[in-house]
């Protein structure tokens, strides 16, 4: 009969642990964590939103929430640790329970050396060059942005120090689900397509155009009949991105108002569609809508192009306004 060698140790059977468990136990449980750099932009990531954005030379940033677009103050201000929120270039930060309509900006501060292309400002509300949205603001001006003091002798070598928060627009995060069905491209063969080239707003803004929502995507979605009446097979869009219609110099000599800036050929955000063309409102709502008329317009056998501006943009010269966000292109769908 053979013996137990005393010297051997019993061994304990392994026990699995479940894995939902053992996750929650070693994952952070805060409601504001590290994120990820990547994507840019902001993303939904679980029960809630990950923020991330470029700056190399940065030496602090901050994420503001803000309960109303005219809000002078955050609702709330979330400081980015450069040990923890940051990756290479992308700062980042993952907030707990953000929903779309959420609105955010950032302040970024690092050195203020014009000589050298530094303009950094922290008094400068700063908005995320990856937004799908950004609030309404009918009279923008740009003179509070300015990261120097336009008074000064020295002019752009003088750090302002005005907090522009209540004179700027917020970034809003949105819905990033739609629903397209089978939606594609008509893909008409360049022998057969028809292009009618127009402006989002000019297009239906006249009484005489007889929408009902006229100077919309809604408005241009109720003329794809005349469209295709005309044979059009293409809607070519003049720029559909934000743009402040207000930066326009001079005066209007029939009104006496201010000029406006119908074109648009200055983004500020690439990615944020016109919310001043949108029929149902501008806190998200211009980013489904114009998804829902290039729907509308494949439906109808009708491709739409996007005139997109790269140069100039909203910044201007070098002398420029603190808004972060050379030829135009266009893009087909």
């Amino acid at each position: 009969m053979n013996k137990k060698d005393p010297m051997q140790k019993a061994t304990k059977p392994i026990r699995e642990r479940p894995l939902h468990d053992y996750a929650a136990e070693v994952s952070e449980r805060t409601d504001v964590r590290i994120g990820v750099p990547l994507p840019l932009g902001t993303y939904a990531r679980g029960e809630g939103v990950n923020f991330a954005f470029f700056s190399r030379h940065a030496s602090r940033a901050r994420l503001e929430l803000f309960d109303h677009p005219e809000d002078a103050t955050a609702a709330r201000v979330i400081d980015l640790d450069p040990a923890r929120n940051r990756t290479g270039d992308v700062w980042h930060v993952w907030i707990e329970g953000i929903r779309p309509g959420q609105l955010y900006a950032y302040r970024v501060d690092g050195p203020y050396q014009p000589k050298d292309g530094h303009r950094f400002n922290f008094n400068k509300l700063l908005l995320d060059p990856f937004a799908t949205a950004i609030s309404p603001l009918p009279d923008w001006d740009f003179g509070p942005a300015r990261g120097y003091d336009p008074s000064a002798p020295e002019r752009d070598l003088v750090c302002s120090k005005v907090d522009d928060a209540g004179a700027m627009p917020k970034c809003v995060f949105t819905h990033g689900h739609f629903h397209w069905h089978d939606d594609r491209p008509p893909r008409h063969p360049w022998s057969k397509t028809v292009i009618y080239e127009t402006h989002v707003r000019g297009f239906t803004i006249h009484a005489n155009s007889g929408v009902e929502h006229p100077g919309t995507y809604r408005g241009l979605m109720e003329k794809i009949p005349y469209l295709k009446e005309l044979g059009v097979t293409a809607v070519g869009l003049m720029p559909v991105h934000e743009f402040n219609q207000c930066k326009a110099p001079g005066i209007n000599s029939q009104t006496g108002k201010p000029l406006r800036n119908y074109w648009g050929y200055d983004p500020v955000v690439f990615f944020a569609p016109k919310a001043s063309y949108s029929s149902m409102g501008g806190l998200g709502q211009q980013k489904l809508e114009l998804k829902e008329m290039v729907q509308a317009f494949h439906r109808a056998g009708i491709e739409a192009i996007l005139d997109v501006v790269f140069n100039p943009t909203a910044e201007e010269l070098m002398i420029a306004r603190s808004v972060l966000r050379s030829c135009g292109a266009t893009i087909a769908g």
